[in-house]
């Protein structure tokens, strides 16, 4: 089988199971969300499916071959950043180049392409210690990309990183998904995991307690959110609902059922009020991962 596929995968440290029987299938190019609360399992998983520490049970091939460092060409950025502070940046990638096997021509080429497009060409001859935390996540993310690996995996791909830099490489990771790269992601941006991944895995104390396609999980859940915005204030209509948020006359209210959204909206328009957006909303994926691993699985 083509893809990354883990098979009842388990790992125990001393006494504690800290993955216990997870199973999951990367069948084509996208990117897959892992998610977690910390210590759910995510990042022993991701060291075992990368070959970095060994699992005690279970099954773990790309495509078709036992994964080890032969078998796999893969990018890893870990959410424990590895930047050498007195080092300089060109030095460093440098380094992590050749330790994937690339010559100089090669890594001096993919340096300098990856620089100009994260735009950190001017940092390349600074120590990592006088670049910014954001301007080190970008250099963190090219050790990760720079000798052009078929399986990446990113955790928390985001972190330190402004709004314009997220922009960017939101869209790098677009453009690796054309050029056919299996990409696992792992982070707690909620909104993220959604615009990117069509399947996710949640992980709670080891265990898989939800997977599978995300439209599909979040078809089988009654839509619970209404976004409703008009041109004047309609607080008098929303006594028996939950406001979670509200300005400029913008209301995201709760709902029990898409019949009570609609006799709102059915009073509201009976009074003359003009509706401006009427959105009746599924769960998110972070109501979604609340109520899998929040307080009752405590």
């Amino acid at each position: 089988m083509s893809g990354l596929v883990l098979k009842d995968v388990s790992k125990s440290f001393a006494t504690k199971l800290a993955v216990d029987k997870v199973s999951f299938t990367l069948k084509k190019p996208g990117v897959y969300g892992l998610l977690g609360t910390n210590g759910a399992g995510k990042t022993t998983t991701i060291r075992m499916l990368l070959g970095i520490i060994s699992r005690d049970s279970g099954e773990i091939t790309w495509n078709g071959q036992e994964v080890d460092r032969k078998t796999v060409n893969f990018g890893y950025l870990p959410e424990e950043r590895g930047v050498y502070p007195k080092v300089k940046i060109i030095d460093q990638l440098r380094y992590f180049a050749e330790l994937k096997g690339m010559d100089k021509i090669a890594a001096e080429d993919s340096i300098h392409s990856w620089a100009k497009r994260l735009k950190v060409t001017e940092y390349l001859n600074l120590a990592a210690e006088k670049l910014s935390k954001g301007n080190q996540q970008k250099i963190q993310f090219m050790t990760a990309v720079i000798h052009n690996p078929d399986l990446i995996v990113l955790d928390e791909p985001f972190s330190g990183l402004d709004p314009v830099n997220t922009e960017i490489l939101k869209n790098i990771i677009i453009d690796l998904v054309k050029k056919n790269k299996y990409i696992i992601m792992s982070a707690h941006q909620m909104p993220t995991i959604e615009e990117f991944c069509s399947d996710i895995l949640i992980l709670n104390r080891g265990k898989t307690v939800l997977q599978g396609n995300l439209q599909t999980i979040k078809s089988h859940y009654p839509a619970n959110r209404l976004l409703i915005e008009t041109d004047t204030d309609i607080t008098k209509f929303l006594k028996n609902f939950t406001i979670e948020n509200s300005h400029d006359f913008k209301y995201l209210i709760k709902i029990k059922t898409e019949s009570s959204a609609h006799q709102l909206l059915r009073d509201v328009v009976s009074e003359g009020i003009n509706i401006n957006k009427f959105e009746i909303m599924k769960p998110t994926l972070n109501d979604i991962f609340i109520e899998k691993v929040g307080a009752k699985h405590e």
